[in-house]
């Protein structure tokens, strides 16, 4: 048995199909289906556990400036109650994980990915014991509950649980201390769909109560419970990289195409010397690419990716229909010469070669829809 979130009854009773995801008895979807709640995301809004993410402290005279050492983007350009989101590397410039960073009045809040917890805290204590300012680090992922209400109607349904004026929260901008139905949350305008929405921190044991709350504030509109499966289809429309597929410390964040959240003009951080000589040698050579299939195919993860002449070039990180665009897409690290929009390639889809074509990412964009 995996770990469990507070929620894990709630999932059961709506009769979801739990999976294990990095250690956690997680729902993959619920009776509604994924490609139902893709599309509620898309168009309504749809609800998440995702409880399971780790959350690590950081308190202290310089804790921002120990967030700024361990990771590539800047923090100390944060104001207050502002959110960045920023890959954490390695001192080769491998990654570590890719997370979230909150300004807060009193403390910085790191929001890591839930399969890489226990790696990430371990690695944050190792820079904390090396770091020569006032911090203390906490991991307080076991009493913190998360929930993602994401799509057009997300600010409209929470809006009926809270006197706050959500209207006021930037996109990735935070309010603390706001009452969701009763309960002492942290709500963000954040998310992992490509879409706007809300995630809401708040205290384990208020998990179930405010769950439930919003679902019933959504009814009248459609939201519904969403599992991994969805939140996977999503992402991977709107080319946000998920740890183990497009991001892993077998590649650097140059590589994965998240150039603008690396700012190598800052003081040092760590891998800051690693990712400087790649620049300076011409940029990374290999890239990732977004590509679509033109013959019938899905291309699934660690696929071989072909040049023209069949020869492997690289590997497929993730893969598959996509709901919004009613094509078969995917991603992948090709050599930088092949990893321009209008490039022939084809997917080796177990011993047969299938035809795609290199296109410009993300897939799905907010703005255009």
């Amino acid at each position: 048995m995996g770990k469990r979130t507070p929620l894990y009854g709630e999932h059961v009773a709506l009769g979801a199909r739990m999976v294990d995801f990095g250690g956690w008895d997680m729902p993959v979807q619920y009776p509604s289906g994924i490609l139902a709640e893709h599309e509620a995301v898309r168009t309504r809004a749809g609800l998440f556990d995702v409880s399971h993410m780790g959350e690590i402290e950081c308190t202290g005279e310089n804790a921002l400036e120990f967030a700024d050492h361990l990771v590539a983007n800047d923090c100390m350009r944060l104001a207050m109650d502002q959110v960045l989101y920023t890959p954490m590397c390695y001192p080769d410039g491998g990654v570590v994980d890719d997370l979230l960073v909150y300004r807060l009045q009193d403390r910085v809040l790191l929001v890591i990915n839930a399969s890489n917890t226990d790696k990430d805290f371990a690695w944050v204590r190792e820079q904390q014991d090396a770091f020569a300012g006032d911090v203390k680090v906490r991991d307080i992922s076991s009493k913190t509950a998360q929930l993602a209400l994401q799509g057009p109607k997300a600010q409209e349904v929470l809006q009926r649980l809270t006197a706050k004026d959500l209207g006021e929260i930037a996109f990735f901008h935070a309010a603390e201390d706001v009452e969701v139905a009763g309960k002492r949350a942290l709500v963000s305008r954040t998310g992992y769909t490509g879409e706007d929405g809300f995630e809401v921190y708040l205290p384990a044991e208020d998990a179930v109560h405010v769950w439930r709350e919003i679902l019933r504030a959504g009814e009248p509109e459609g939201v519904i419970p969403c599992g991994l499966g969805a939140r996977d289809s999503l992402r991977f429309e709107a080319c946000l990289p998920l740890y183990g597929h497009e991001l892993d410390d077998q590649h650097n964040p140059l590589e994965a195409g998240l150039k603008f959240f690396v700012k190598l003009a800052k003081s040092d951080f760590v891998g800051h010397a690693a990712l400087v000589r790649v620049q300076e040698q011409g940029g990374p050579e290999r890239r990732l690419a977004g590509f679509r299939l033109l013959e019938r195919g899905i291309a699934r993860q660690g696929y071989p990716l072909l040049d023209v002449q069949g020869q492997p070039v690289g590997t497929t990180t993730s893969g598959m229909p996509s709901p919004t665009l009613g094509a078969a897409i995917g991603l992948g690290f090709l050599p930088a010469a092949l990893a321009q929009p209008g490039t022939r390639i084809a997917v080796d889809v177990r011993g047969r070669a299938v035809s795609a074509e290199v296109v410009k990412i993300p897939f799905y964009r907010r703005s255009a829809k």
